[in-house]
């Protein structure tokens, strides 16, 4: 693949949808979530209410290409900003020559190996009836791991449908809150990974309310990040 190189000093390039929402920082789609630059590409194809669809491959063509056009310009590495392109994953790392990390989900076998015995991870999740097996299976994590969703009649899910360009923080921050509250109370549950990469805003309350380790995209981002251009102590 030819790469011209339009891109200098930027290593991670993001797969968006096409959506009208507002993001606060600590969202994947706030450029001031990274204390490094990030270059974006929207995938107009897409938007949120195609989440539970990604896993029939239709719009997998228009995320591939947008993939190679950000290679081309000069990325090193591809990363997006939905974890249900995990069903994505292996057709995306196979079309490019960079590193690609599709989704916040791709944690989970690392952290489920990191936990004491006894204790598992969980799935914080936009839809949780839209995450299913498939995308669990295409990052490597068990079956049945436990999954909380987000409500489907909440603010949160319908900010982002309506593409609403000012929700109110604290309600959402509550929603999210309450949800992984939830999720932690599950048994044997001794971590979180939001699989939404909206999430990212609300996941230090989320560890507080939980005291549990939170992961989630901008967790993922940065450890890309931190091995594409390793810090030096020289």
């Amino acid at each position: 693949m030819t790469r011209s190189r339009v891109f200098h000093g930027v290593a991670i390039g993001i797969l968006m949808l096409r959506t009208g929402f507002r993001r606060f920082p600590g969202d994947v789609g706030h450029a001031a979530t990274f204390p490094f630059p990030v270059q974006y590409r929207v995938v107009r194809e897409a938007t949120p209410e195609d989440v539970a669809d990604f896993h029939d491959g239709r719009l997998l063509p228009a995320f591939r290409d947008a993939a190679r056009a950000l290679v081309e310009e000069g990325v090193d590495a591809i990363a997006t900003s939905c974890g249900f392109l995990a069903c994505y994953q292996r057709e995306l790392a196979a079309s490019v020559p960079v590193p690609v990390a599709s989704s916040a989900l791709l944690q989970l076998p690392m952290v489920a190996r990191m936990l004491p015995a006894g204790l598992r991870v969980g799935v914080l999740t936009y839809d949780a009836g839209a995450l299913g097996r498939a995308h669990l299976e295409a990052v490597g994590a068990e079956p049945d791991t436990p999954v909380v969703g987000l409500p489907a009649d909440g603010g949160f899910v319908r900010a982002i449908r309506g593409g609403d360009a000012a929700p109110d923080f604290e309600a959402l921050a509550a929603e999210a809150v309450d949800a992984a509250a939830r999720l932690a109370a599950m048994p044997g549950v001794g971590a979180i990974v939001c699989e939404c990469t909206n999430l990212g805003p609300f996941a230090a309350a989320i560890a507080a309310r939980t005291g549990l380790p939170v992961f989630d995209v901008v967790s993922l981002v940065r450890w890309l990040h931190d091995g594409l251009r390793p810090r030096s102590f020289a």
